[in-house]
């Protein structure tokens, strides 16, 4: 029933304002308890102006697309038992890919490598659950938003965390390079943070209890708590709202006008409803209110 009553509080959630953020955290594989260097910085200044873009018009003349996707964070962007690519960032990529007339290849990224990914012409386009704030748009071009989300903290049953301020003096657990990490070192620096690359090395180690509660997406943790007994999101809803978008390298115009045009085309025929009903409604269940994350023809309300 807690679960549930979390749920509707999101549902509740419906303002939306542009969340702008610190610096985001770099690479590494293990947990650290030091800073790291940020997202942006830890790109080589020298391979942001060596790489090359392509344009609308080669993508289509080279057959395919290639895009960034996440392969651990269910519902959003994972891989199925059958090695397939799933969920709601990759039924929207499908759908690019077919009114593009091209294939799609996908390229598994975790949090700290999306704006290099895309910065330096790893990828095409980002799809994974890509938060908009002031500093990655200095370092790419964010097209029209295609969902809404704010953070949330889930913690085990017995020993709920329910506000920010009962994690002073225990470990959260955070992903490098996400708004979690960057809204938590900002506003709370005296929260110790356990750093994971990994959306599942994180998960891991909260079911493991090496930290006391994990923080992301509300509408991940939301989701991965109903699979989970046991474990409660106590807090959900958590800093100002944000916006997720696709997102293309630094002066890429002709694709980055394309996918504006494609947000408000889609907008008409209510396609990221039927992405929700496809993806994200077999997890949150008929109380969820799909309006309370889903952004339309890219117009918030």
């Amino acid at each position: 029933m807690k679960k549930k009553n979390t749920l509707r509080k999101l549902i509740a959630v419906t303002t939306i304002a542009l969340l702008i953020l610190g610096s985001l955290a770099g690479c590494g594989s293990e947990p650290a308890d030091t800073e790291n260097p940020t997202e942006i910085a830890s790109i080589s200044p020298t391979a942001v102006s060596n790489a090359s873009f392509r344009t609308l018009d080669e993508i289509k003349e080279s057959g395919k697309v290639v895009i960034g996707v996440f392969s651990d964070k269910a519902p959003f962007g994972y891989v199925d038992e059958n090695g397939e690519y799933q969920g709601y960032d990759v039924y929207f990529a499908e759908r690019i890919a077919q009114d593009l007339g091209v294939a799609v290849e996908y390229v598994s990224t975790d949090p700290a490598s999306r704006v290099e990914y895309v910065a330096t012409g790893k990828v095409d386009i980002i799809l994974a659950n890509f938060t908009v704030t002031e500093e990655r748009a200095q370092q790419v071009d964010f097209a029209l938003p295609y969902m809404k989300v704010m953070l949330g903290v889930v913690s085990p049953d017995d020993a709920l965390i329910t506000s920010v301020e009962e994690l002073n003096g225990k470990t959260l657990i955070v992903v490098k390079g996400t708004t979690a990490e960057t809204f938590f070192e900002k506003n709370y620096p005296d929260v110790e943070l356990q750093k994971y690359d990994e959306y599942a090395d994180a998960y891991n180690a909260l079911l493991d209890g090496r930290g006391d509660a994990f923080s992301t997406d509300n509408t991940e943790v939301l989701a991965w708590a109903l699979s989970n007994p046991g474990f409660t999101v106590g807090i959900d809803a958590l800093g100002n709202a944000d916006t997720i978008a696709p997102a293309v390298q630094k002066g890429n115009t002709t694709l980055l006008d394309w996918l504006n045009g494609e947000i408000e085309a889609l907008g008409g025929e209510n396609f990221f409803h039927a992405d929700y009903e496809a993806t994200l409604a077999p997890v949150y269940g008929e109380a969820a209110d799909p309006d309370s994350l889903v952004v339309e023809g890219g117009i918030v309300e």
